[in-house]
C-alpha cells in the first residue's frame, strides 16, 4: 500500500505539501504516547494518533515512519504543518476514529508493525 492508497481508504486530507505519494507503507502502529511509538514501531509504517503537536512528527522522524494520521478529524497547529514539511513527512486528517482507521487499514492487508514490549509492570507514568 501507498500513501495515496492509505488517504483513500481513510477518506483522509493531506496536510502537508505534496510528497512522495507513492511511497510504500509496510505496516501501522497507532497510539497516543511517543514513548511508546519509538519503543515499538518499525521502520516505514504509518503513525495513527491523535495527537497533533509538533514532537509526534520529531518522533516520526526519529523512528523513520513513512506518514502520520491524525484521527478524529484533528487540525494541527501551523508549527507542526510547518515542521512536517521541513522533514517531508506526509501530515493527514481522517474524520474517523484509531478504531475505525485501525480496521480499514487492515482490512485493507495493511499489517501491524508494532514490535512486542517486554513483559513487565506497566509504567504508566507518561
Amino acid at each position: 500500500m501507498n500513501i495515496r492508497d492509505l488517504i483513500r481508504i481513510i477518506d483522509g486530507t493531506l496536510i502537508t505539501q505534496q510528497e512522495n505519494l507513492t511511497r510504500e507503507i509496510k505496516g501501522g502502529f497507532g497510539a497516543d504516547l511517543m514513548s511508546d511509538v519509538l519503543a515499538s514501531i518499525q521502520p516505514e509504517a504509518v503513525l495513527l494518533t491523535g495527537l497533533c503537536n509538533p514532537q509526534v512528527v520529531r518522533t516520526a522522524q526519529m523512528a523513520d515512519v513513512a506518514a502520520i494520521v491524525l484521527v478524529r478529524g484533528k487540525q494541527p497547529p501551523i508549527e507542526t504543518i510547518r515542521l512536517a514539511n521541513e522533514e517531508a513527512v506526509p501530515l493527514i486528517s481522517t474524520p474517523y476514529g484509531m478504531f475505525d482507521v485501525c480496521g480499514r487499514l487492515h482490512d485493507a492487508g495493511l499489517a501491524s508493525l508494532e514490535m512486542p514490549m517486554a513483559n513487565g509492570p506497566c509504567d504508566c507514568s507518561d
